[in-house]
C-alpha cells in the first residue's frame, strides 16, 4: 500500500486489520475473554495531523481498528462500551462473535488457577504475566506522514469493563509530526508512564527512534514485559524485554 502510494494511516489500518483476523493473537478474532466469558476489545489510531479516534470494551465486531478509525470521522476521540457497538452497527459492521475454542480453553484455564488459588502475580497487582500479544503497527508514507494504530483483546484475569492502554491516546499509541509510536506489555504500567508520549517526545528532542524506544524500555523493570514500535523521519526502532522473534519476522522497509 506504501508503495502504491496509499496514506500511512490506511496502510496502519490494514496491517492491524491482518493481526485482528489472525487467531494466534490476543486481537479481533481469538481475543482473550473477561472473567464473565465476554469478549471486549480496544483499539486506537493516531496520525501525525494528531486525528485520532478509539474504541473501549467494543463487542461483537471483527475489527476493531476499522471501527476506530470510523470515529475518527466523528467530534469525538473515544467511544466505550455498548454505545461504541452500536455506533459500529450505524456504520455497516455487522455482528461477529471473535471467540475461537483456544480462547475458550484460555478462560477455562485462567478460572481454573482462581478456583484453585494459584493466582500469578500480574493477577494479583496486574503486573508479570505473560501471553497479552496486543497488535500494533506504525508507517511513514511517500509525503512524510506518520500514523500509529493499536489492537487488543486485553489480558488474563480481566474484569469486565477494564481498559487498558491500547486505546489511550499517549500510552499505547502516539503520533504526530515527529513520528510515530505503538506499546504493547502491562497495560497499567504503561498507563501510568504515558509510555507512546514519552518515547514521542524522545524523538521529537532528536533521538533517533531506536535510541528513544530504548528510553521508553529502560522505564521498566524487567519483571514488566514490554514492546515498543517506533518510527521517525530518520527510520525505525524496535525495544523488548522479551524474544522478540516475531519482530524481526516482519518487514522493516521505510518509505
Amino acid at each position: 500500500m506504501l508503495e502504491s502510494g496509499s496514506s500511512a494511516l490506511d496502510a496502519v489500518v490494514e496491517a492491524i486489520v491482518v493481526l485482528e483476523d489472525d487467531p494466534r493473537l490476543n486481537a479481533g478474532t481469538g481475543s482473550r475473554m473477561r472473567l464473565d466469558g465476554r469478549t471486549q476489545m480496544d483499539a486506537a489510531l493516531m496520525d501525525s495531523r494528531m486525528e485520532t479516534g478509539g474504541v473501549a470494551v467494543i463487542e461483537a465486531v471483527k475489527n476493531p481498528i476499522r471501527v476506530a478509525r470510523d470515529v475518527m470521522g466523528t467530534p469525538h476521540v473515544l467511544l466505550a462500551g455498548k454505545d461504541a457497538t452500536d455506533f459500529a452497527r450505524t456504520k455497516g459492521h455487522p455482528r461477529y462473535d471473535p471467540s475461537t475454542p483456544e480462547s475458550l480453553q484460555r478462560l477455562e484455564e485462567s478460572r481454573e488457577r482462581i478456583r484453585e488459588g494459584r493466582l500469578p502475580a500480574y493477577a494479583r497487582r496486574w503486573r508479570r504475566f505473560g501471553g497479552h500479544d496486543t497488535v500494533g503497527a506504525v508507517a511513514r508514507d511517500r509525503l512524510g506522514r506518520f500514523a500509529a494504530g493499536s489492537s487488543t483483546g486485553g489480558t488474563a484475569f480481566m474484569m469486565p469493563g477494564r481498559i487498558g492502554d491500547s486505546p489511550l491516546v499517549g500510552s499505547g499509541l502516539y503520533a504526530g509530526p515527529a513520528g510515530a509510536v505503538t506499546a504493547t506489555g502491562i497495560g497499567e504500567e504503561i498507563i501510568r508512564r504515558v509510555l507512546s508520549k514519552f518515547v514521542y517526545d524522545k524523538i521529537a528532542d532528536g533521538l533517533t527512534p531506536q535510541a528513544a524506544a530504548n528510553r521508553g524500555l529502560a522505564l521498566f523493570p524487567k519483571s514488566v514485559p514490554i514492546g515498543l514500535l517506533a518510527v521517525g523521519p530518520g527510520g525505525w526502532g524496535v525495544a523488548s524485554n522479551r524474544p522478540m522473534a516475531f519482530f524481526r519476522s516482519a518487514s522493516r522497509r521505510t518509505l
